[in-house]
C-alpha cells in the first residue's frame, strides 16, 4: 500500500503488542499509514531498530526516556551512536524531561537529555522530545544545543509553550488528547500552530482518541487525529495527510521520500 500518512510516534515494539504486532502493523499499512517507532530505553530502542529493519515504511528513533535516565551509562551513549549507522534509524528519541513522575532525579534527567541532544547534533539527526511539567528547563536545555531540529511529541501544553518551540524551529505533534471532549484549549493550540510545523501521532499503545479512549491505541488511529486537525484547520483530512507527510519528511530527512 502506498503511503498517505505517517504516525510520527508509536511504540509498536511495546509488550502491549506482543500478541498481535504484525496484525496491528498490517492494519495500518492497509490504510497507507507509515510508522515512526521511538525507543524509550536501550532495550526498546534496539527493538524499534529491529522492527524498522524488518518492515516496509517503518523507521526507528533511538534514545532513552527521562524515566530511565538514572540508568544511562557512557557505554549506552556509545551504543546509540553505533546503532545510528542503520539506515532505518532516522532520529534520536524519545528523550526529554518528566517532572511529573520523577522516576529519575531532575538533575540526572537534565544531564542525560543534554547528552542526547549533543549526540543528535553530532549525528545530524532530529530529536523527538518528551516534556511534562518541565517546560522552562526543556527550553533552556534546547537553547544549550543550538542547531538541533526536532519535535515536541504528544503536545498538551499551552499556546505560549508551542510558540516558544516554534521560535526555535521545532515542530509540534498532536495525539489522541486533541479529540477529548473537554480539550478545548488544546484544540485552540492546534488551530494556532502553522500547517508547515504540525505533525500527528498516536503514542500507541497509549492515549487512544475518542471514541476509543481508554482502549489500547494503535497506529491506524492516527487517521482519527488527522480528522480532528482538519476540523480545527478548516481543511480536508486529505490536506492534513498531505502537509503532515511533507513535514515528517522534512524533519526526518534520512527517510527516503516517496
Amino acid at each position: 500500500m502506498s503511503l498517505t500518512l505517517f504516525d510520527s510516534h508509536c511504540h509498536i515494539q511495546d509488550p502491549d503488542f506482543d500478541a498481535d504486532r504484525e496484525a496491528v502493523y498490517q492494519r495500518a499499512r492497509a490504510q497507507g499509514v507509515g510508522l515512526l517507532v521511538p525507543g524509550y530505553s536501550m532495550a526498546t530502542s534496539y527493538l524499534a531498530m529491529e522492527f524498522a529493519e524488518l518492515h516496509d515504511e517503518a523507521y526507528a528513533l533511538i534514545g532513552v526516556h527521562p524515566h530511565d535516565a538514572k540508568d544511562v551509562s557512557e557505554e549506552d551513549l556509545t551504543e546509540l551512536r553505533r546503532w545510528s549507522d542503520s539506515p532505518k534509524v532516522v532520529g534520536i528519541g524519545e528523550i526529554g524531561l518528566d517532572y511529573h513522575y520523577m522516576n529519575s532525579p531532575a538533575l540526572r534527567q537534565q544531564e542525560v537529555f543534554l547528552r542526547q541532544l549533543e549526540l543528535a547534533r553530532e549525528l545530524e539527526l532530529p530529536v523527538s522530545v518528551h516534556s511534562r511539567d518541565a517546560e522552562p528547563d526543556t527550553l533552556e536545555l534546547l537553547d544549550q544545543v543550538p542547531g538541533v531540529q526536532g519535535v515536541l511529541h504528544c503536545f498538551t501544553g499551552s499556546e505560549e509553550f508551542a510558540n516558544q518551540l516554534l521560535a526555535r524551529g521545532f515542530y509540534v505533534s498532536f495525539a489522541g488528547p486533541i479529540s477529548f471532549k473537554n480539550a478545548h484549549a488544546l484544540r485552540a493550540v492546534v488551530s494556532a500552530v502553522p500547517k508547515d510545523r504540525l505533525l500527528v501521532e498516536t503514542d500507541a499503545p497509549y492515549l487512544s482518541p475518542a471514541p476509543w479512549r481508554g482502549q489500547r491505541n494503535e497506529p491506524l488511529r492516527v487517521i482519527r487525529n488527522a480528522e480532528v486537525v482538519a476540523a480545527q484547520k478548516n481543511c480536508t483530512t486529505k490536506e492534513v495527510f498531505s502537509f503532515t507527510m511533507s513535514n515528517t519528511y522534512n524533519l526526518f530527512s534520512r527517510m527516503p521520500r516517496k
